[in-house]
């Protein structure tokens, strides 16, 4: 009789200083089947999967795989036993190349010897399974956002494992590469594998997965079949509430022009091609476009972050030529890429929240005054209703959406007139999305000018007053965000591809 669960794992319950994760999580997994494994940030979706994985150790419970019980003491254990995973946060040697980074620890060798002409060959060969076009020999850090989720998942998938794991693996795709992840998914499920797939996109797991378990505050909810599923059921759920509208009501009052950029270029590719746009107090400007568009080098160039090869950037008729006059013109910005260019993973939340307003936390003999800095902290905690065991909690050990929520923090703390935010919401659940929207709202209300990127058409359609929408590295066209469609988006996206 063939065996009715690949993987069991019952009763499984792991502590941290001062926090429970998890406490008597259950979730079994069948030969074939595609299992979703959704809730808010903090739920403990990827603490349940460390604790698969090897990363963590369990404090009660038992897993099963294949039978048998298991006890990873670490992930080269479970890739050996055949369980793999692509987690969230990407873990990648920057500076080698993508056929290094998909074989590590596994090179194909003769003696001392790496076969490097057989590397290259295992490497395009499975790069071909995605139809992905992507030169084995770049170095990653050379790679867009999308392309390097892309290498981890392709690495996965290499292993032949009878379970892969993929957490929030579509967070950084374009809907292309979506797709192709969905085939190569569609193709393990053939072939009898498991896939434990984590994600915040509804959409998404209804389309791909044949069950669904959800978890909330470190502990099982419910699983059921995806066909019996609704999105409102979904949502009530993760949130244990409910929610009519996925976007707060906006009540923001555009003043004048703030912010100028005129004819913008720069020298590094994609190389900016005379941008021109204008952003006013009060306003929330979306940012719209395929991934590799420009956009996030658009706001990077408005930080003062590009060397500018042409064109004027002004905040108040001032202009703005480097980072440091973008920060005295008070402009800050959260980074798309928490883990490579937003926190300090070794430092807790208090150094991360207070890293850029410094000067704030100050007393009067000059030294830095650990008071202050516990105050200031403090206020971003509440503010963004950050889960956490303590201040002292190091920014590594919460889950994405806080983390965010801490950046978020760091950047509110500087006072700032022109917020720009990079893919605000990636990676994080529908209960804090909300209280992300709801606090640009909030910020636009008070006059400030909230200018983000998203990937997400709905939440540009659903948040902005206007939508910018870039295309090849230029600006394809700017539509109202009251009358604005997906399909205008979308055309305006490809007019220069």
């Amino acid at each position: 009789m063939a065996e009715e669960y690949l993987l069991e794992m019952k009763g499984i319950s792991k502590s941290f200083p001062g926090v429970q994760a998890l406490k008597g999580v259950q979730l079994r997994v069948r030969p074939g089947e595609v299992h979703a494994l959704m809730g808010e940030n903090g739920a403990g979706k990827s603490t349940l999967m460390k604790c698969l994985f090897g990363i963590y150790q369990k404090d009660e419970g038992e897993i099963l795989f294949q039978g048998q019980s298991v006890d990873f003491a670490n992930p080269s254990q479970a890739l050996r036993a055949g369980v793999a995973m692509v987690q969230q946060e990407l873990e990648q040697v920057p500076h080698q190349n993508v056929m290094d980074n998909i074989w590590l620890g596994r090179y194909p060798h003769k003696g001392p010897f790496v076969r490097d002409k057989e590397m290259y060959e295992k490497t395009v060969a499975v790069i071909r399974d995605f139809n992905m076009n992507i030169d084995p020999r770049t170095r990653i850090n050379q790679l867009s956002v999308s392309m390097k989720q892309m290498v981890d998942i392709i690495k996965a998938v290499s292993y032949h494992a009878r379970i892969i794991v993929f957490d929030e693996p579509t967070s950084s795709l374009t809907e292309r590469e979506t797709e192709a992840l969905f085939e190569i998914i569609r193709r393990l499920k053939r072939d009898g594998c498991g896939i434990i797939y984590i994600s915040h996109k509804i959409d998404e797991v209804l389309t791909i997965a044949d069950r669904v378990t959800v978890m909330r505050d470190g502990m099982w909810v419910a699983t059921e079949d995806t066909k019996d599923m609704s999105t409102e059921t979904l949502i009530r759920l993760m949130v244990n509430r409910e929610m009519e509208n996925r976007f707060p009501p906006k009540h923001n009052t555009i003043g004048d022009v703030v912010l100028q950029v005129e004819d913008l270029q720069t020298f590094y590719p994609p190389h900016l091609n005379k941008v021109s746009f204008e952003a006013r107090a009060g306003e929330i400007l979306g940012i719209g476009g395929l991934v590799g568009s420009g956009r996030s080098e658009l706001l990077e160039s408005i930080l003062g972050l590009r060397k500018l090869a042409g064109g004027k950037i002004r905040v108040r008729g001032k202009e703005i030529r480097s980072n440091r006059d973008a920060r005295e013109n008070r402009i800050a910005m959260v980074t798309e890429e928490r883990r490579e260019t937003g926190i300090f993973p070794l430092l807790d939340i208090r150094w991360n929240t207070v890293a850029s307003s410094l000067k704030k936390n100050v007393n009067k003999l000059g030294f830095v005054s650990l008071a202050k800095v516990r105050e200031n902290t403090q206020w971003a905690i509440d503010t963004l209703r950050v889960k956490t065991a303590s201040q002292r909690t190091l920014i590594r050990n919460l889950s994405g959406g806080n983390q965010q929520k801490v950046l978020l923090g760091r950047c509110l703390l500087q006072e700032p007139d022109i917020l720009l935010l990079d893919e605000p919401t990636r990676g994080i659940d529908v209960g804090a999305k909300y209280e992300i929207y709801q606090l640009m709202i909030q910020l636009a209300q008070q006059g400030k000018t909230i200018i983000f990127v998203s990937s997400e058409m709905p939440e540009l359609l659903g948040l902005a007053d206007r939508i910018l929408v870039m295309s090849n590295a230029r600006n394809a066209g700017i539509l109202d965000g009251e009358t604005a469609t997906q399909e205008e988006i979308l055309k305006l996206a490809t007019r220069y591809v």
